[in-house]
């Protein structure tokens, strides 16, 4: 006994059928993920940002690097109004934004107080030199 298989043009059609659902599912899904998104207070984002404002004012960020400094506080403070207005993607476009710039000042202030101790060595070792020389005479 042997079985024919039958060739039916409703297999390519179901296939695009099926594939066409899944496209509309996947676009359904995404746009209830964004609005999603979009919806919540970005908290998180804020206390990450706040963190990092604090972290760089104690790194000397208001000292050796203000500009920077001053960008991310008044970003934050813009953050916070939007957020308090309830402008979420705004709120979390400036967090974000005053995170970085914040996180900028840290590194400048540290690499300043790098250069400052950099100086204050090659000071010591000039005196110390300064110093062995006078002795020797």
């Amino acid at each position: 006994m042997e079985l024919k298989t039958m060739k039916t043009s409703t297999a390519p059609s179901s296939l695009t059928h099926l594939r066409g659902l899944k496209l509309a599912a996947l676009a359904i899904g995404s746009s209830f993920v964004l609005a999603g998104c979009a919806g919540n207070p970005p908290s998180e984002q804020y206390a990450v940002t706040q963190s990092a404002v604090n972290s760089a004012v104690s790194a000397g960020g208001t000292e050796f690097a203000a500009v920077e400094m001053k960008a991310a506080q008044d970003k934050l403070k813009q953050a916070e109004i939007a957020l308090h207005d309830k402008k979420y993607d705004e709120a979390r476009m400036l967090a974000e934004q005053a995170e970085w710039d914040a996180r900028v000042a840290e590194r400048k202030a540290q690499a300043m107080k790098a250069e400052q101790t950099v100086k204050d060595s090659q000071k010591g070792v000039q005196e110390l030199r300064q110093e062995s020389q006078r002795t020797v005479q």
